[in-house]
Order: structure tokens, then C-alpha cells, then sequence
């Protein structure tokens, strides 16, 4: 992946496995003693660009190991699925759980890849007969397929951002359950809860996500944390991400290292009042 491979100016992202997981995480991998911390989330999470992303900061923070579990364009699907990682997280002290987008998941309209969530597989018969004049053989990116519904028609589309409110809210009940140990819940993102899915398709993750849907999640969990860092923050922070020259516009969708210092700050103490 785009991401493992070393340049000038590339992190080492070392990445290994746990377990019977079937993903690739950051290591350098660890030793596994508990008691430990579970960090499960997407890009911010596995740190890409970042030297020091939030886990390893809580690390120190806490004086506890804590497990970066955190995988690019992931979503809540394949937290789901995989039994290796869930089992993993069942053994740790306390799991962090990133606060994933919508779009990327399987659901009544499309069909996304089981571990790569932001690949787009198949649309379904309900989609096809929804925009019968949409060609889905174009697509391998469930944002470049959203923008497109989008763009095709507003109306129908609204449609289709109501099936993937409603399945994320059930798929992160479904997660939850099936967690035993307290869960901690964490927003990270260049917008607060309140403000969720305001710029619609055109927003940032987590995607679609609104306060309302936190809502009904926020009472099977121990705690939720919200970080969001301000603009001068986050540009701050990106000019201290480490990447390839080539690949510095994909810095631009990045919260930056500043974020990753207020995620493990307030993490932690979060996680010392259950402890």
C-alpha cells in the first residue's frame, strides 16, 4: 500500500500483525501484557504522516501500554467482522473507538470490500432502480460514487444518506455489543458533533455523522470524548507532518500533529477516572 512505502521523507509505519486479525497495523508490533489499552480507528488513528500519532502519546501519558489498532479508510463494517480484533479488544483494560464516517459500509444501496471499507464492490437492485441512468461500473471509491448520486439528483440522494444513518447507527450498536471492557468513544475531527454532517457530501469524517446518531449510541459506552482542533491549529499541525514530497496534497484532509496531542491529553484523562 501507498502508505508502507519509504521515500524521501517517508515514516516507517513498520506495519505488523495481532493475533488472528486479518489487518495490517502500525507497529513496531508489541507484546501484548495486560493490562492494556485498545485503540480502534481510521487514518488519524494508524497515524499516517504523523511521527508520534495519539496511541503512542496516550502511552506515555497513561504509563500504560496502549495498542494502535487504527487502519486507513476504515469503517465500523470491519471492526464488525473481523473476530481476530475484536478478541483482541476484549482482552484490553479499556478500548478507544475513533468515531468512524458512514459511507464506508456495506448497506441496503451498495456493497462495500470487507476489510478496505472505502472500496466500493456492487451496487444493489435497489440503487440500480433508484438511478436507473447512473452506470456503477465507474466506480471503485464509495466517495466518488456518493458525489456522483449527489450530483445526479439531490432528492433522491437524500434517500440513500437516510439508509446510511440508519444502518450506522445500528452497525455501532452491533460493534459495541459486541465489546465486553468500558469503551471510550472519541471525535476527532475539524468539526464539533453539533455541526455533523452539515457540509453534507462535501463534509469531512466522520462522514454523515450527526449529533442525533451520537445520541443514540453515547449510552452504551463509558465515556465520549470530542476533539476538535481549531484551523490555526490544524495547519500547524500539518506542517509538521513527515510524507514524500509527492504526496503532500494528502496532507491537506489531515487534522496534523497538534490534534493528536489534544486526542491523547484528553484521553487519558478520561481513561484515568475509569481505571
Amino acid at each position: 500500500m501507498a502508505y508502507d512505502t519509504l521515500g524521501k521523507g517517508a515514516l516507517n509505519y513498520q506495519p505488523c500483525r495481532y493475533g488472528t486479525s486479518k489487518f495490517l497495523f502500525r507497529g513496531p508490533r508489541k507484546t501484548l501484557t495486560a493490562p492494556y489499552i485498545a485503540v480502534l480507528g481510521g487514518t488519524e488513528t494508524y497515524g499516517k504522516y504523523v511521527q508520534h500519532p495519539y496511541p503512542d502519546l496516550l502511552q506515555l501519558e497513561l504509563g500504560m501500554q496502549a495498542v494502535n489498532f487504527g487502519c486507513p479508510n476504515i469503517g465500523v463494517d470491519a471492526f464488525v467482522h473481523d473476530s481476530g480484533l475484536l478478541a483482541l479488544a476484549n482482552a484490553a483494560r479499556v478500548t478507544v473507538l475513533q468515531v468512524p464516517g458512514a459511507q464506508n459500509m456495506s448497506n441496503r444501496f451498495y456493497a462495500v470490500h470487507p476489510r478496505r471499507n472505502d472500496r466500493f464492490v456492487r451496487a444493489s437492485a435497489l440503487l440500480k432502480d433508484l438511478y436507473p441512468d447512473v452506470d456503477f461500473t465507474q466506480f471503485n471509491f464509495t466517495r466518488h460514487l456518493l458525489s456522483v448520486l449527489q450530483n445526479q439528483s439531490a432528492e433522491r440522494f437524500e434517500g440513500v444518506v437516510d439508509e446510511l444513518r440508519t444502518a450506522w447507527v445500528a452497525r455501532m450498536k452491533l460493534l459495541i455489543s459486541k465489546l465486553d471492557g468500558d469503551i471510550v468513544l472519541l471525535w476527532l475531527a475539524d468539526h464539533r458533533i453539533q455541526d455533523g454532517a452539515a457540509a453534507g457530501i462535501h463534509g469531512s469524517d466522520p462522514l454523515f455523522v450527526t449529533g442525533k446518531m451520537m445520541q443514540q449510541i453515547t449510552p452504551f459506552v463509558r465515556a465520549l470524548i470530542e476533539v476538535v482542533p481549531t484551523l490555526q491549529e490544524q495547519s500547524v499541525g500539518r506542517e509538521r507532518l513527515v510524507c514524500p514530497d509527492m504526496e503532500h496534497p494528502a496532507t491537506r484532509d489531515m487534522l496534523g500533529t497538534i490534534a493528536h496531542q489534544k486526542a491523547s491529553r484528553a484521553l487519558s484523562g478520561a481513561i484515568h477516572r475509569l481505571l
